[in-house]
């Protein structure tokens, strides 16, 4: 049979060889064989076994017709589609972009975890165990594991939202489904074991280095198993096998990441340290608003983020105020995303802590004033 070309959304073309009407007779008539096999080995147990008339009919039901009737759909939940016909003849089912479907869970606590489980949702069946979107992700969700896709290829997180404020002190359990995390904004900041993990992902951007980085960590196991779509230079199996030097690398952004690394463990004396002196920092700027009758945080106390403190005052214009003051005053960047409004402190590694000493000690001058 002729060739069907197929293009898939990152317009990648891909050239497939369609399985022969004869081939697909073949595997129909396999199923068919299966299934009569199934029918009459049932009935023929029945026949030996002597039950209530008025359970006749019901375990005819339940046990031969539904799982016959059902026979398409089991396939197609539990087999990628693909039933023991088209199996035996080495038969794949693909969606219409050529990839094989695949499951994974996803936890929406903000837009980049709204943004990840989009992007998934066009290559499989990505499903939405929780999300904190009800109260504009304030909140990490507190997880069911009764509604976790046992059989998922994997389990998303994100674990710092940058724009909302929140974090996870805790991580889901996910059994064997290996726990996928973009940790883009609280890497480095304190130790993470990496070996509760199936992948970890950071943009450089935050912590590490000027953006045009991106450091992934993946387990060995999980490498050579992209799917047929994946662009050469996005399947990690093409990095790992090339020592990350597949293409020219961003040799600067590099550099200064190595700067960066250096100095947390030869300046500032490890992860632990670095841990010590972030929650130092965010202690301070919190326990202000705690005791604040101006400013509010917006996130709920278990669940605050240690590298970015969004705040308000409750009033739209008096917002604008401080923003402006606090600029002119020389803390920048202190204006909320515009999704939430307010503002928000980002007090990452770079940020020393005489740095939040000043913030506290404008917001207390400011609250003096505007009373």
């Amino acid at each position: 049979m002729a060739e069907s070309t197929i293009i898939t959304g990152q317009f990648v073309r891909i050239s497939q060889t369609p399985a022969s009407i004869g081939e697909r007779l073949i595997a129909l008539a396999i199923d068919y064989i299966l299934l009569g096999f199934y029918v009459f080995s049932t009935l023929a147990l029945f026949s030996r076994i002597h039950l209530p008339s008025d359970f006749t009919m019901l375990f005819f039901f339940t046990i031969v017709y539904l799982p016959v009737l059902l026979y398409a759909f089991l396939c197609e939940m539990f087999n990628q589609g693909q039933s023991f016909g088209k199996r035996l003849m080495n038969i794949r089912v693909i969606k219409a972009d050529g990839s094989t479907p695949g499951k994974a869970d996803y936890v929406i606590t903000g837009q980049w975890a709204k943004k990840a489980h989009a992007e998934a949702a066009r290559y499989g069946q990505a499903n939405v165990v929780a999300s904190s979107a009800d109260k504009t992700f304030t909140y990490i969700p507190k997880l069911d594991p009764s509604t976790f896709t046992k059989d998922a290829d994997y389990f998303y997180i994100c674990m710092n939202n940058t724009i909302y404020g929140t974090v996870y002190h805790e991580l889901p359990d996910t059994g064997d489904v290996p726990l996928v995390a973009d940790i883009s904004s609280c890497i480095l900041s304190r130790p993470i074991d990496v070996s509760k993990f199936g992948v970890l992902y950071a943009g450089a951007q935050k912590n590490m280095a000027p953006a045009g980085l991106t450091v992934v960590i993946v387990r060995e196991d999980l490498i050579g198993n992209a799917m047929d779509i994946t662009p050469t230079m996005l399947n990690w199996k093409t990095h790992a096998d090339n020592g990350s030097m597949f293409n020219t690398p961003p040799c600067y952004t590099i550099y200064i990441a190595k700067l960066v690394l250096e100095w947390i463990k030869n300046e500032v004396g490890g992860l632990d340290k670095m841990y010590e002196i972030n929650k130092k920092k965010a202690d301070l700027l919190y326990g202000f608003l705690d005791s604040s009758e101006l400013f509010k945080g917006t996130v709920v106390p278990e669940d605050r983020s240690l590298m970015n403190v969004p705040f308000v005052t409750g009033d739209a214009d008096l917002d604008a105020k401080f923003v402006k003051e606090a600029t002119e005053n020389g803390l920048v960047n202190i204006k909320g995303h515009r999704t939430v409004g307010g503002m928000r402190a980002s007090i990452y590694n770079a940020m020393p802590y005489e740095g939040v000493e000043k913030l506290v000690e404008f917001m207390k001058k400011f609250e003096a004033e505007n009373k």
